[in-house]
C-alpha cells in the first residue's frame, strides 16, 4: 500500500475544507461511553529500517500456506491459481472498476458477470445464476431466504454434515428472522440424506444438504431426498464443492432446487479467509427471488449483441423492506477470477483438477491406515478430505505437525465435541507423492 503523508498541517487544511473545527466532531454520532479516551497502546515511533525489522520479526511468528505443506480444508483450499488469473485481474479496467450501473459503458465487466453466471449454471446443472456473493456461508442464507419467501414457510432442516461455520452464520439469521432452524442427527455411520426425511413435514421452507459434506463424504440419497422435500412443497438446498462438479453429477441432475456454496477454490486464493466469493444457482421459477446482480444477453438496435443488468431493481433501487436482499455488492472482481479460472481449464481441466485431488485423498488415507495409532473414521466414500481416528490428542498433534513445516488435519472437536478422537484431512492437486509420503513418515514418529 503506498504511504500517503497526513501532516498536522494537511489536517488542518482539509477541516477547513469541509467546515469542521477539529477530528473528533467528525466522530460526534458515536455516543461518548463508546469512544476511546486514552491514547492508543502503542510503542514509540521508530526509524523506517527498524520498525521493518520488528515487523518481520513478528511476522515470522507465524508459518504462511506458501511456507507449509497444507493438508487444511473445511471451506477454504490450497488449489493452484494460474499466473494469468492474477494478470487479468489486476488490468485496471477490471480492477478499479465499481459495479456496473451504467450498462451502456459498462460491456467488458458485464460480459465478464454473464460469462461467469454461464459456467455456474453449467457447473450445477441449473437454470440461473446470480453474480456472487460474499461467501459460502452468506449463500446458503440467501439460499434459506429464497425458500422461505417461496413457501412462506419458516421451518428449516439443516443437515448436520453442513460446514459448521454456514450453521452458525444460518442460525444468526434465523433467530432475527423468527426462522426455526433444525439440524439433524450426527450418526457414527454414513450420513445420509435419508436422517433427514422424519423431520420433514407441512411447515418445512427448505432442506440443506452438502455435497461433498463438510467431512468430505459424497451423500447419498440426494434424490430421494428432494422427491420427499418436494411432496412435502418444501425446496432442496445443495452447497456443493463446485471443484468437486468437475466429476460429479450436479445438483440439477439431483433434484437440487437451489444451489449454492463456496467459490473460492475457482482461482481465487486462499488470502487469510478472504475475500471469497459465495455463488447461487436456481431453477428458472426462482429467478425472481434470487440476491445479488443478474446480467443477461440482448442485441441492441442495430442488432449487435449487448449486455444488460435484468430485474435490477432489487437492493439499493428501491425501499429496503421491499428488497430481496442486503447484497448491493456482485464481488464481480472475485467472481471474475472464477470466470478466467474456468476458462482456462475447461470441462476436462478442471475434470483433471479433481481427479488428481480424489486419487491423491485416496493413496494418503491407505498410506495413513497403515501407521499405529490411526484408524478409520466417518466411512463412505469421499471426495478429496476424508476422517481418520487418531490415539494422540488432535490438538497436540496438529501443533506437533507446525513444527515439521505442516498444516492440518483439523482436529474435528473444534466443531464437533462428540468426535473428540476425530481429524480431517484435506488433499488438494498441488500435493505431490513426496509430500504425501513426507506426512506419513512424520506421523509414524510422532503416533
Amino acid at each position: 500500500m503506498a504511504f500517503i503523508a497526513n501532516t498536522p498541517a494537511d489536517q488542518a487544511e482539509m477541516l477547513a475544507a469541509i467546515g469542521v473545527a477539529e477530528i473528533a466532531e467528525l466522530f460526534a454520532d458515536i455516543p461518548a461511553s463508546l469512544r476511546l479516551t486514552r491514547e492508543l497502546n502503542l510503542p514509540a515511533p521508530e526509524a523506517e529500517p527498524i520498525l521493518l525489522k520488528n515487523l518481520k520479526s513478528l511476522a515470522a511468528r507465524n508459518i504462511s500456506a506458501g511456507e507449509a505443506v497444507v493438508f487444511l480444508g473445511a471451506g477454504t483450499y490450497d488449489h493452484y491459481v494460474p499466473s494469468v488469473v492474477g494478470h487479468i485481474l489486476g488490468r485496471s479496467e477490471f480492477y478499479t472498476a465499481y459495479t456496473p450501473y451504467q450498462a451502456e459503458i459498462s460491456q467488458g465487466t458485464l460480459q465478464a458477470i454473464y460469462e461467469y453466471q454461464t459456467m455456474i449454471c453449467n457447473l450445477t446443472g441449473l437454470d440461473v445464476s446470480n453474480a456472487s456473493l460474499y461467501d459460502g456461508a452468506t449463500a446458503v442464507v440467501e439460499a434459506v431466504l429464497m425458500a422461505t419467501g417461496a413457501t412462506r414457510r419458516c421451518k428449516v432442516v439443516v443437515s448436520a454434515g453442513l460446514n459448521p461455520e454456514y450453521r452458525r452464520v444460518l442460525a444468526t439469521y434465523c433467530d432475527f428472522l423468527d426462522l426455526q432452524l433444525v439440524v439433524g442427527l450426527l450418526s457414527e455411520g454414513e450420513p445420509s440424506a435419508e436422517q433427514l426425511h422424519d423431520l420433514v413435514d407441512e411447515q418445512t421452507a427448505a432442506v440443506i444438504v452438502q455435497y461433498p459434506n463438510f467431512f468430505g463424504q459424497i451423500e447419498a440419497g440426494i434424490e430421494q431426498l428432494a422427491e420427499v422435500a418436494h411432496a412435502k412443497g418444501a425446496l432442496l438446498i445443495c452447497a456443493a464443492n463446485p471443484i468437486a462438479l468437475g466429476l460429479l453429477k450436479p445438483p440439477g441432475e439431483l433434484g437440487v432446487d437451489i444451489a449454492c456454496g463456496e467459490g473460492q477454490a475457482l482461482g481465487n486464493r486462499m488470502a487469510f479467509g478472504g475475500p471469497h466469493l459465495g455463488y447461487l444457482a436456481c431453477r428458472e421459477q426462482y429467478l425472481r427471488r434470487m440476491p445479488g446482480r443478474i446480467v443477461g444477453a440482448t442485441t441492441d438496435a442495430s442488432g449487435k449483441r449487448g449486455y444488460v443488468l435484468t430485474l435490477q431493481a432489487r437492493e439499493q433501487h428501491i425501499r429496503r423492506q421491499k428488497a430481496t436482499s442486503n447484497i448491493c455488492s456482485n464481488q464481480a472482481l472475485n467472481a471474475l477470477a472464477a470466470t478466467v479460472y474456468l476458462s482456462l481449464l475447461g470441462p476436462q481441466g478442471l475434470a483433471q483438477v479433481a481427479e488428481h485431488s480424489v486419487q491423491k485423498a485416496h493413496y494418503l488415507y491407505n498410506q495413513l491406515l497403515q501407521i499405529e495409532g490411526i484408524s478409520p473414521g466417518l466411512p463412505g466414500p469421499f471426495f478429496h478430505e476424508f476422517t481418520v481416528r487418531v490415539k494422540a490428542n488432535p490438538e497436540e498433534l496438529f501443533s506437533r505437525l507446525v513444527e515439521y513445516g505442516i498444516l492440518g488435519p483439523l482436529p474435528l472437536a473444534r466443531y464437533y465435541p462428540e468426535l473428540s478422537d476425530l481429524v480431517l484431512f484435506c488433499v488438494t492437486e498441488q500435493r505431490t507423492k513426496e509430500e504425501l509420503d513426507y506426512l506419513v513418515k512424520v506421523l509414524g514418529g510422532l503416533l
